[in-house]
């Protein structure tokens, strides 16, 4: 079995994720296949490793020390592909793709100095709409994505990234916790139909039994650069102020410097998972795992 590290990698994963589920998601197999890979390893040592309960799973004290022995051989298999990487010096630019709220405002360029320092090669990074990132992924034309929005393909890897908030938010001061009935009250800037976060944001209003259509809306823009320029634009009103939702990322600069304010809707909280995404094909790519891990643990 030792040979094999791959079901030793799921059992790790089943481990670390608490379910099989999860780590099904995050190894992008079948549930099924997870389950067999399991099997196999309790057979090779002829005891039960997991037990699975209502809350998620368990190890047993076999799996536990099983967990110990796993992890030392991942930490020697990783420094030894670092080695591998450093034998072979492939020449490469690494092709990053970012929807337009990571690429513009979470990923700054001194990251990418970062990415590229650690895998000794030139980074690029191109931003487009998370739909377009999986067409460029499927096409061979980018090695990871960084999206908004979990999209069903079954050629891709997902991992969970990072957590967002979408904020309501003003270059004038409003309150910072708003009831159902003061959105209102503003002027609004909206994002175009089809827009992930307009779609996140008509869950949250339909929970709140809140219309859109009441709104007055001023303009409906494409981007989230979109929305903020328009609103550092927009005439300074105290009575009816221009307001919109974005990224929290994306004005925190602004609002530690008082140019924007933002606000929260009372009793609800908005929130998105950011993903990095890959093509299965890239599954045991050295190059992509460091990339991956490298990001995963927070080093940009």
């Amino acid at each position: 079995m030792l040979k094999d590290f791959v079901k030793l990698e799921t059992f790790l994963t089943v481990a670390r994720e608490r379910s099989f589920s999860k780590a099904s998601a995050k190894l992008g197999i079948s549930q099924p296949a997870v389950t067999q890979q399991i099997k196999f390893v309790e057979k090779y040592l002829g005891a039960k490793t997991i037990e699975r309960k209502k809350n998620g799973i368990k190890l047993t004290a076999e799996g536990e020390e099983l967990y110990k022995v796993a992890t030392l051989l991942e930490k020697s298999i990783y420094e030894a592909e670092k080695d591998i990487l450093k034998i072979i010096n492939k020449e490469i630019t690494f092709r990053i793709g970012a929807s337009f709220t990571i690429g513009h405002y979470v990923v700054p360029g001194q990251c990418l100095n970062t990415i590229g320092d650690a895998i000794h090669n030139d980074i690029t990074l191109a931003v487009h709409d998370s739909n377009h990132i999986l067409e460029l992924l499927r096409d061979r034309k980018l090695d990871i994505g960084l999206v908004e929005s979990y999209i069903q393909d079954n050629s891709m890897i997902y991992r969970e990234w990072l957590e967002d908030e979408l904020v309501v938010f003003s270059n004038t001061p409003i309150p910072k916790m708003l009831k159902t009935e003061d959105l209102y009250e503003f002027d609004w800037v909206c994002r175009e139909e089809g827009s992930h976060t307009k779609r996140i944001v008509a869950d949250v209003f339909e929970d709140i039994g809140v219309s859109c259509k009441s709104f007055h809306t001023l303009s409906e823009v494409s981007n989230s650069t979109a929305v903020l320029q328009t609103i550092k634009k927009a005439d300074k009103n105290t009575d009816k102020p221009v307001v919109s939702i974005i990224s929290k990322f994306a004005i925190s600069d602004e609002i530690q410097r008082g140019e924007l304010f933002e606000a929260r809707i009372r009793g609800y909280k908005m929130t998105r998972k950011f993903y990095i995404v890959h093509s299965k094909e890239n599954k045991h790519n050295a190059y992509v795992d460091n990339v991956v891990d490298f990001i995963m643990s927070g080093n940009c």
